[in-house]
């Protein structure tokens, strides 16, 4: 018997290059493995343009426009949640009776609603704790304002996961929020990503790497710390993202070893994997666990990471710990003197079995369609 499950994603999943979109990418593309038939919602900003890539997975893709309102910012709904109601996808939904996966507390307006369906929440954080973050991340007094607001709203969206046939968290610490307020509901799956086994075979690189979305305040934080610890150093650093902020390119413009790089797609950032020897990765917020990590786990070499970035998270032991810009610069110095070996992609890849993205989409199906 096929088996059919909607699955709703705050943006369009491809090309998988930030956050929670690596999650919602690869889940799919397990799914579509394992003989699920997949009927993607799916909302847009930017383009309208369809993705075909997604097609090769899905039996159907649908989008929908994520709407910008000023005047939804003064609604008690979060605006996240607010931009992503849409009465055809609500229609969309209900037309069959297929269980339905949520990826995000923002694309789950429908859990209001009566629905005799089965529905499901992919949590990629706690949201209300990571928007309290990127409020002690930003520096704009008015975006700093919006984020507490609208954090203050999501904690109060919620208590509508009680609605939840099930709840999927995506590290040990969300496992414990979430089940101590909702119970043996709440079921603790790995991040999904790109690779099952760890990639990286060449044994020396030429630079350090960061990469992220520079949309995202916290991001942007860490990229202007780490241009200040590289800045006097002899080391290259190299920012990658596939969204240009213009404060940090005329940062970067300033110092003869720092350099941007523009991503379009996969194929560009495993290049970049490829030719870096560390990859530093610094977070302000402790939330949820950072697709980056793993993706630099599996296609990168030697990781600097700070106590927010690996704590709780059970890759503690395949990075350097450094929190300050000397401790940075010191294991910095440390790992350009050692070359990434075949000991090292051992020990990797068998820390990261239990981060096996057909294992965790097993789980999921025997969940939903028990």
């Amino acid at each position: 018997m096929e088996k059919h499950l909607h699955i709703v994603s705050f943006d369009v999943p491809y090309p998988p290059n930030y956050g929670g979109i690596i999650d919602v990418f690869y889940k799919i593309k397990e799914f579509h493995n394992l003989g699920i038939k997949v009927h993607l919602h799916c909302f847009f900003v930017d383009s309208s343009k369809t993705e075909k890539e997604l097609e090769k997975y899905c039996e159907k893709v649908h989008y929908y426009r994520n709407k910008i309102r000023f005047f939804d910012l003064f609604s008690m709904t979060p605006y996240r949640v607010k931009r992503r109601i849409s009465k055809r996808l609500s229609e969309n939904l209900e037309a069959n009776k297929y269980p339905i996966l949520f990826e995000g507390l923002h694309s789950a307006h429908t859990l209001t609603l009566s629905n005799d369906v089965k529905m499901y929440v992919r949590t990629h954080n706690i949201e209300h704790d990571y928007f309290y973050g990127l409020a002690k991340s930003e520096s704009n007094f008015f975006r700093k304002l919006f984020y507490y607001l609208d954090g203050f709203k999501i904690k109060f969206f919620e208590k509508h996961l009680s609605k939840a046939h099930g709840i999927f968290t995506i590290s040990p610490s969300d496992q414990r929020h979430f089940h101590s307020l909702y119970g043996e509901n709440t079921h603790y799956i790995p991040a999904f990503h790109q690779a099952e086994s760890v990639t990286n075979q060449i044994s020396k690189g030429k630079y350090i790497l960061y990469h992220g979305d520079l949309r995202i305040s916290d991001n942007i934080k860490a990229v202007l710390f780490l241009i200040n610890t590289y800045k006097r150093s002899d080391f290259k650093f190299l920012i990658a993202s596939s969204h240009k902020e213009k404060m940090i390119l005329r940062k970067v413009k300033k110092y003869r070893n720092i350099g941007y790089k523009r991503i379009s797609n996969q194929e560009e950032l495993q290049d970049l994997f490829t030719r870096a020897h560390i990859n530093t990765l610094i977070t302000f917020q402790k939330t949820g666990i950072k697709l980056k990590l793993l993706n630099s786990l599996y296609q990168g070499k030697f990781i600097i990471a700070n106590t927010k970035m690996i704590e709780d998270t059970g890759l503690e032991s395949l990075c350097e710990l450094a929190n300050t810009k000397e401790e940075i610069l010191r294991k910095t110095k440390l790992l350009f003197s050692k070359e990434f070996l075949k000991s090292d992609l051992k020990q990797r890849q068998e820390v990261l079995a239990d981060f096996n993205p057909t294992t965790s989409a097993k789980k999921m199906i025997a969940v939903m369609f028990k």
